[in-house]
């Protein structure tokens, strides 16, 4: 019988930004005054595009990682992700002196699949709708003696992706509002726990795709509800489900789970490239195309915005805003 992994608690997250200290960017915090026009409210963008690999996930990656024991992290690493959590796991690999096996889609992004191997990364491509992906990555590992850390639920990967929170608090700690992207939950997870404990009166928010609503759901119901493989611009978030390391984090500590539709993300995007010189992809927008819509109320309040990513190949971005 499998043991459960820990649920991972701030102290796990101060643990974490200590590892990544001078390993990860300490991302700044970017305003708009056409955004703050728009909101009715002070925006503040934690704009995870800078980050190493060009998202959060980095974070996680790097400390799941460094925390393994030295035998463990020497026998290699496998995982599987659609794009920023194989990079992030393939760079951090390399940086820590190891090997890193990835299981992508076979449609997953030409520029998130060039990248993952251009860091050393072994790519093994499988089918997202008709091949599951979780048990290619534990037969992997079993075969090859490999440790399997997965994209968001492992404690690990959630307190190193709440080091983004944990960042914007100190630097904006009176924010009213957190917002952030919701795909498996690692990172609304880590936020989460991080904002909850510097700020305990904010209000945390979680944006899936329109089209892939299941951390909603789940949320609604109190327990966790698995969809079909969603269809959406947002290739990070299409989870079928949350991880059960994350869902109950998340249903302990976040107060709302919304959806905004492909076209919001477009626009955000659009905002981000025209207005503040941003170059982000479709999930990296979602937190700020439900404070652009109004879907999160944001008048006459401070609001902190996660831009989750920037991956998305030039062509590619060029098309979404051309439609």
């Amino acid at each position: 019988m499998t043991t459960p992994l820990p649920r991972p608690g701030f102290a796990d997250v101060e643990a974490a930004a200590a590892r990544l200290a001078g390993k990860a960017h300490r991302t700044a915090v970017l305003t708009s005054r056409t955004a703050d026009a728009t909101a009715g409210g002070e925006l503040f963008f934690k704009p995870e595009n800078f980050q190493r690999v060009g998202a959060f996930k980095f974070r996680g990656a790097y400390n799941a990682i460094a925390a393994l024991p030295d035998e463990a992290r020497a026998a290699g690493i496998v995982t599987f992700s659609s794009g920023n959590h194989a990079q992030a796991i393939a760079c951090a690999a390399a940086m820590l002196g190891t090997k890193a096996t990835i299981v992508m889609p076979h449609d997953a992004p030409a520029m998130k699949r060039a990248a993952t191997a251009g860091y050393g990364g072994e790519i093994i491509s499988y089918h997202r709708y008709t091949e599951d992906r979780t048990e290619i990555g534990r037969r992997l590992a079993s075969e090859r003696g490999l440790t399997l850390i997965p994209p968001f639920d492992h404690p690990d990967v959630i307190a190193g992706q709440g080091t983004v929170a944990l960042e914007l608090l100190t630097d904006v700690p009176d924010l009213d509002t957190l917002v952030v992207p919701l795909g498996g939950g690692g990172l609304l997870a880590g936020c989460a726990i991080a904002a909850r404990h510097l700020n305990p009166g904010i209000s945390i928010i979680g944006v899936e795709p329109e089209a892939g609503d299941d951390g909603r759901q789940s949320l609604q119901q109190g327990s966790i509800v698995t969809i079909p493989v969603p269809h959406s611009i947002a290739d990070g978030a299409l989870t079928p489900a949350l991880g059960a390391i994350n869902f109950p984090i998340i249903a302990d500590l976040v107060d709302q789970i919304v959806t905004v539709p492909d076209a919001a993300l477009i626009d955000a995007m659009r905002f981000f490239a025209e207005r503040m010189k941003l170059f982000v992809e479709p999930t990296g927008a979602l937190a700020a195309a439900a404070a652009f819509t109004g879907v999160v109320p944001t008048a006459g309040r401070r609001t902190g915005i996660v831009i989750s990513g920037g991956n998305v190949d030039t062509a590619r971005f060029a098309s979404l805003l051309a439609d």
